[in-house]
């Protein structure tokens, strides 16, 4: 699923308004925003899978990271990924605190000038996924091998050549030394997608065409090679 198509579909099809909001969790959700689809809200988790990883206790903490979401644990799946030991969140992974991992996806400013009627305010279009539960740190070494050879293989794809299992053991054990691995299966898990699917159709429309022929964010690159020429 191509960004570009998640966005004019949800927007287009005015996903989820038929969904109720849920009595608890990280994220305010109106109704016609609400996305309780667990496939859907999966695809959306392994498209976007650069994640923030934020704990409450004792302190807030925040680390951003890639992580692996295996859907097949009930109810909504389990996901992994690793911090830096160092992290002092690492710490806080002994206690099982309650954690929430926040996907983020396209977004994009929203001009009240692209509407059909004229009495309308800015708005920001955005999706997210909140993923929560109480990770814990994984201790078999083994276990952590496992884990980040699937992680590099899920961003390397399947036509790639680097082979993390050749790599000298040695060599691996020592960069395994300096991170913790963790788990998390989800309990709770909140979709929002606000795109203006509850507008009128001739809204949804004129959105859409406006939003193909804005100016895109910068790409990686770009943002990349500017930050470079700033020394």
């Amino acid at each position: 699923m191509h960004r570009r198509q998640l966005l004019f579909g949800l927007a287009a099809a005015g996903i989820g308004l038929e969904a109720q909001e849920p009595p608890s969790g990280s994220l305010y959700i109106p109704k016609p925003h609400l996305v309780e689809d667990r496939r859907f809200l999966h695809d959306f988790m392994d498209e976007f899978a650069f994640a923030d990883l934020v704990t409450a206790a004792p302190g807030i903490r925040i680390t951003h990271i890639p992580v692996l979401l295996d859907r097949r644990a009930p109810p909504y799946g389990t996901l992994y990924g690793h911090i830096a030991r160092h992290n002092p969140q690492s710490q806080t992974f002994e206690s099982r605190p309650p954690a929430v991992v926040v996907f983020h996806g396209p977004h994009s400013y929203i001009s009240p000038r692209w509407y059909n009627k004229p009495d309308a305010v800015p708005t920001w279009n955005f999706a997210v996924v909140h993923a929560s539960g109480r990770p814990q740190a994984i201790t078999d070494p083994d276990a952590l091998h496992s884990l980040l050879a699937k992680l590099i293989a899920k961003f390397e794809g399947p036509d790639s050549a680097y082979d993390f299992g050749k790599l000298p053991d040695s060599y691996v054990k020592g960069l395994m030394g300096g991170i913790i691995g963790f788990e998390m299966p989800i309990e709770l898990l909140e979709g929002k997608f606000k795109l203006g699917q509850e507008r009128s159709e001739a809204d949804k429309q004129a959105l859409l065409k406006n939003l193909e022929t804005s100016k895109p964010a910068r790409s990686i690159y770009e943002f990349t090679a500017a930050f470079y020429k700033r020394a």
